[in-house]
This record gives structure tokens, C-alpha cells and sequence, in this order.
């Protein structure tokens, strides 16, 4: 009788035999360099790292962006790009409230997903785990997870609507949130209406164009950028459920905002009532070289520039009025059709959005077996960004919101955008709505509220609605602890 031993060196020999081939085709063998150290378990793994890379479009990229280092090709006319204001003149007054109709009828029939790109770990937080297991919040210090299921749920119940919620994880900790989701229960929503699937991994490269390997028998991945969520999107099958249950919309965001709105009926409607293909909000920057992406007109194509290849005479430019003429910062909140995204991703081999090049210190394992430690930037990692693939979308829309109610990321262990600027970011939210909504708010001299607050999406989704569902003023003890939940 054959043992499972045989059986496995059996199959993996059939699969080097097919592998070894293709890998010299593409002149990548000596990924196989320490073949015969290993065992019949990492020859598993190495195969497994091997299969999972597209070496026919690798091929072209390793010519374009990896031998060679091209600067962003900034474009010859750039301008201001147009968006719609946070607050609507009299002019779009008819129009917000019709595209608000619109939003709430997508939602209520179920057409549109939320949709967040959480495969980031805490580490820069000092948290061991997802980074969308942190917890954020002032009063319950609930983590980000649960602020946007409860919101997902808040929507829910305002509309009698029925969400799905696609979440991509990435290699790193999948299984980590996975589990953290069935130790709490979903969060109150329903297993089967939430979806977890993995984002994609590029390989790292020396300059020559030599896939890294990280141990004998692993290659050195990373993640291919939140522009990869929409290839992950397509191969997790995600795409094909969506087209299946009739979803037109995918709201996106990123897991580290916990101001963010899931899912807006304005931003939605809008983008549906002006045919949009792919919507993004903006929020005025706070200084000219904030490191956040820039909206513009390039070219005649509304596109995001980043704040390193923005030219600083532009960033610093003013117009007549003494404002800033460059002042829509990008904050990754995006609404995409989801024939957009098939169209986007028809031809895996070829993928629409460009890839961005990043000089990188990176470990790795030389022929010989030695383990390098570089102390300079030695390889070359390949991304791709969400936002690039506005210039290719029929209608991009920009819509304006307030930093205030809706960004404050949570990326640093102290200092800006750190766990203590968001939550004081929340707790001032939530006052703000209190005080919208006429009740006694304690505040201190200067403006700082007096306590904590902190209002659950479960109770309201704005400061309109909490308007709506507070009918009696709810009891705020000045320097408490205030929670509306």
C-alpha cells in the first residue's frame, strides 16, 4: 500500500515537473534553488507560492516597473476638479433631496453592498490583530468592526433593508477575522450576509527582476495595494454573487475611519442619478501639503495625483479670493457600479489600473541559503490604488463632505491621525449632534465637551435622524461618561 507520504512526493513531483518549466520560460528557476533541502511539506509551500503568481502578465510589468523606475506621468493641464458642495446652494437644493429618494430606494432593495478593505494589522497601534478588531470608540470602546456593523444594522432597520457586507481580509489575518466575527456573534447581523474573502499578494523583486525568496521554500509577498480589492473582488467570486443577487452599488471604504458613513443615500443617489461609474468624496485639506491625494483635472480626466507628485507651486496655489485653488483631499470613500468593476477586471492577465513602483528594504534568502538583511532599500514592490481607476469611469463624481463628520483615521500610535485624535474626533461628533438636536449639551470654556459622548448607529445614522428618534432630552451628566445607544 502507498503511503500518504508517497502520495504527496508523487504530486509534487508531477507539479515541479509542469512548474519547472514555466519558471524557466520566464526566468524565474531559481526560485527551485534549494529544492532538494527541503521536505516534502515545504515543497508543498513553495509549489502552493509558485502557483499562485500570473507569470504571463508578470512578464511586462517586471520590464516596465521593475528594471526600469518610471516617474508618475504628471499631466501637461492641471486643474481644480469640480465637485458638489457639502452644503447645497438653492441651485442643487431639489436636486440633493430627489438624489436622497434615489439612495433610499437602492437601499431598500437591497442594490447596493457595503464593501471594506480590512487587511491591515494593528501593529503601527501597538495591537496584536486585525486592525478592524482596534478598539475606538470614547464611551463602550467598541472596535472599528463593530461601528460599521452597527451601522449595516442602523440602515437596515431606517429603511427595512436587508445589506450585505463583503469585507477583504488579506493572507495576514484572515483567519484572525474570521474568528474575531463568530466570538462576537456577527456583531448582530446575520453569517450568512457577511463576506469575507482575501486580497491579492504581488511578489517582491531584486532590481533585476528576480522574484525574492523570503525562506528556502516561501516567496517573499505583499499585499498588491487596496487597487487590488477589485481583482480579489473577481476571483473570490464576490462579483458573480453580487451580479446574481442584483447589487448595482458597492460602497467602499477603508477599515482605519471610524467616522465614516457606510452607507450614504445622498452619495449613493447622486452617483446613480448622474449615471455615474465610480463617485468619490472629498474633504477640504488643512494645509497646503497634507499628505492626502489631490482631485484634479488632468488632461481634461478627473483623476487623484498624490500629495509627493502634486508639483508644490500647485499645492500652494491660490485663487482670486486668496483660497486654496487645489483644496479636494482624497479619503478613500467611494461608491462603484458594479459593471464597472467587471469591465475593470475582464482580463485578469492585463489589468486596467496601473501598478505603482516602491523602493523597498526587504529580507530575503540568496541562492546559497544566507538570510539578507539589507540596510538599504534593495527590491522593488508593485501596487495598485483604488483611486486610479477613476480616469477610466464614465461620469466620475466628487461630492464634498466635512472632515468633522466623517474622517478622522486611526493609522498612528500618537500624534496625528492616532487612536487619541479619533476618538476625541468621535466624542465631538456626537456632542455636535446632541447640540444640532437642541438638547443641553456641557461644553467647557472653549468649546471642548464636557465629558464623553458617545451615540450608537443602532440609535441614529446622522444628526438629522438623531433629530427624528430622541422625542424626551436625554440626560447629560457634565465630566460623565454620556452613552445613546
Amino acid at each position: 500500500m502507498r503511503s500518504k507520504n508517497w502520495e504527496m512526493s508523487e504530486s509534487n513531483t508531477d507539479r515541479l515537473s509542469r512548474l519547472r518549466a514555466t519558471l524557466r520560460q520566464h526566468r524565474q528557476d531559481h526560485l527551485l534553488a534549494h529544492w532538494e533541502t527541503l521536505s516534502d511539506d515545504q515543497r508543498t509551500a513553495l509549489l502552493d507560492d509558485i502557483e499562485q503568481i500570473n507569470f504571463r502578465a508578470l512578464d511586462e510589468l517586471i520590464e516596465t516597473q521593475v528594471r526600469q523606475g518610471h516617474p508618475f506621468p504628471i499631466p501637461r493641464d492641471i486643474q481644480p476638479a469640480p465637485f458638489y458642495p457639502f452644503e447645497p446652494g438653492i441651485d442643487l437644493v431639489a436636486k440633493y433631496a430627489d438624489a436622497v429618494k434615489k439612495g433610499i430606494g437602492l437601499i431598500r432593495k437591497n442594490k447596493v453592498v457595503a464593501f471594506t478593505v480590512a487587511g491591515g494589522q494593528g501593529t503601527r497601534l501597538g495591537f496584536d490583530g486585525p486592525k478592524g478588531a482596534f478598539r475606538i470608540s470614547p464611551v463602550k470602546n467598541k472596535p472599528l468592526f463593530q461601528l460599521f456593523a452597527e451601522h449595516i444594522l442602523g440602515t437596515n432597520r431606517r429603511y427595512g433593508a436587508d445589506l450585505s457586507w463583503y469585507i477583504m481580509t488579506s493572507p495576514q489575518n484572515d483567519a484572525a477575522t474570521r474568528a474575531f466575527f463568530v466570538e462576537n456573534d456577527y456583531f448582530g447581523l446575520q453569517g450568512e450576509r457577511v463576506r469575507f474573502f482575501q486580497q491579492g499578494v504581488m511578489p517582491a523583486f531584486a532590481r533585476d527582476g528576480r522574484i525574492l525568496l523570503d525562506q528556502r521554500h516561501r516567496i517573499s509577498f505583499s499585499a498588491d495595494g487596496h487597487g487590488g480589492c477589485l481583482l480579489a473582488m473577481r476571483r473570490s467570486g464576490a462579483l458573480a454573487e453580487m451580479a446574481a443577487a442584483g447589487v448595482e452599488a458597492i460602497s467602499y471604504i477603508q477599515v482605519d475611519n471610524p467616522l465614516v458613513r457606510l452607507i450614504d443615500p445622498l452619495f449613493i443617489g447622486l452617483h446613480a442619478l448622474t449615471g455615474s461609474q465610480m463617485s468619490s468624496k472629498t474633504i477640504p485639506k488643512v494645509d497646503d501639503l497634507e499628505r492626502v491625494g489631490n482631485f484634479v483635472l488632468g488632461d481634461g480626466r478627473t483623476m487623484v495625483i498624490e500629495y509627493s507628485d502634486l508639483p508644490e507651486k500647485l499645492a500652494r496655489a491660490r485663487d482670486d479670493r486668496g483660497h486654496r485653488l487645489f483644496d479636494a483631499g482624497s479619503i478613500a470613500i467611494h461608491v462603484l457600479d458594479r459593471g464597472f468593476v467587471e469591465q475593470l477586471t475582464a482580463d485578469e492577465g492585463h489589468f486596467a489600473l496601473p501598478w505603482h513602483r516602491a523602493s523597498k528594504k526587504v529580507a530575503h534568502v540568496d541562492d546559497t541559503g544566507r538570510r539578507i538583511e539589507p540596510r538599504e532599500p534593495n527590491a522593488i514592490k508593485l501596487e495598485a490604488f483604488i483611486f486610479d481607476a477613476i480616469p477610466y469611469a464614465a461620469r466620475p463624481l466628487i461630492l464634498q463632505t466635512s472632515r468633522a463628520e466623517e474622517f478622522s483615521p486611526v493609522k498612528n500610535a500618537t500624534g496625528v491621525d492616532s487612536e487619541a485624535t479619533a476618538r476625541r474626533d468621535m466624542n465631538h461628533r456626537a456632542a455636535a449632534w446632541l447640540h444640532a438636536a437642541g438638547f443641553e449639551v456641557p461644553f467647557r470654556n472653549g468649546g471642548e465637551p464636557d465629558g464623553l459622548f458617545e451615540i450608537s448607529p443602532l440609535l441614529a445614522l446622522d444628526a438629522g435622524h438623531l433629530r427624528e428618534v430622541l422625542t424626551t432630552p436625554p440626560r447629560l451628566a457634565r465630566g460623565a461618561a454620556n452613552y445613546l445607544g
